[in-house]
């Protein structure tokens, strides 16, 4: 028994193949991967639970920048009142004062702890005694384990009146230094600090790029008369261009948000001048005056200041040098 087929008419052409949906094959797959990786994509709860949590729901509070909050009332504030707190602070003298010792000490910050663990890498990936180089290692890593409070009693102690510093200043003939009272001497004192404190646990990535550059590319700039200062140049720090531009970028974004707790420890109403911050003095306004409207619109103010900064250093990063976080 045989079977014909009809010829089609002329004119007309066959109707295309069905085409599978993306969508329902991307969400099978995601599927399919959820069944397969279950127990990996568990490990993830407890840290979106977290940022849930701690990060994202507080946003909600943001809105009593613009309603008037009264402790005991209302969570999410009385009455509408506007962009009044904003043209508040945007009009005090204090505020601005604040605002110039948030630059310098985030500019200082910046400008001398992203640098030092590049060079200690550096330096530490040059050392071939093992032992004398985990030595050194373990020494610079230390303080990033001690709590800021430790770090911030350390330096009190240290730089007192009647501390080790001046004393080994009087050997010398010289007068003691009120290091914690004299306003000047605050931002040296907070910058190195922070370079003791975060220097040595800043070279682990550095480290860790390191390890990623091809010894040949040493090799055929040895066969190339390149000395050791040529060789960094042109091949170590090219290799940990991509790490050194992240790491940038992260600190950038955080350029605004000078250590809280650290800056809380070391000041003194006699070092406000230059050491006052916008974090202290949300605090101050919030917990303490009970401003907790004021002090919202302040922090909603820094953080819009931290978007545009970590933003704009990514765009700008990407254009120039072809890395970025997104």
């Amino acid at each position: 028994m045989s079977t014909s087929t009809t010829p089609a008419p002329p004119g007309t052409q066959d109707p295309p193949p069905a085409r599978a949906a993306p969508r329902r094959t991307a969400r099978t797959g995601w599927r399919r991967a959820l069944r397969r990786d279950w127990q990996l994509y568990s490990l993830a709860i407890l840290p979106l639970l977290f940022f849930l949590v701690f990060r994202y729901l507080p946003m909600i509070g943001n809105v009593i920048a613009f309603r008037r909050f009264e402790p005991g009332g209302s969570l999410f504030g009385e009455d509408w009142v506007g962009l009044r707190y904003v043209r508040m602070f945007l009009s005090d003298p204090t505020f601005w004062q604040v605002f110039r010792n948030t630059l310098w000490i985030g500019g200082l910050t910046l400008l001398f702890c992203f640098p030092v663990p590049i060079v200690l890498a550096l330096l530490l990936n040059e050392v071939r005694r093992r032992s004398l180089k985990r030595f050194v290692q373990s020494v610079s890593y230390l303080p990033h384990f001690l709590s800021i409070v430790i770090v911030a009693g350390i330096t009190l102690q240290m730089l007192a009146s009647d501390g080790p510093v001046n004393h080994v200043l009087g050997w010398f003939g010289h007068e003691p230094i009120r290091f914690i009272q004299e306003p000047e001497w605050f931002r040296t004192v907070y910058v190195g600090s922070e370079i003791w404190q975060t220097a040595g646990w800043g070279t682990i990535l550095y480290l860790a790029a390191l390890t990623t550059i091809d010894e040949d590319l040493y090799e055929a700039a040895r066969i190339d008369g390149a000395n050791r200062w040529q060789q960094i140049w042109h091949v170590t720090l090219p290799g940990i261009r991509p790490t050194m531009v992240t790491l940038l970028i992260l600190n950038i974004g955080t350029f605004m948000a000078v250590g809280f707790e650290k800056v809380l420890l070391l000041y003194n109403p006699l070092t406000y001048p230059t050491a006052d911050v916008i974090s202290t003095y949300v605090y101050r306004s919030g917990v303490e005056s009970n401003s907790f409207s004021y002090a919202a619109a302040i922090g909603l103010f820094e953080a819009v200041i931290g978007l545009v900064l970590i933003t704009s250093a990514n765009q700008l990063s990407r254009r120039t040098v072809g890395t970025s976080l997104w």
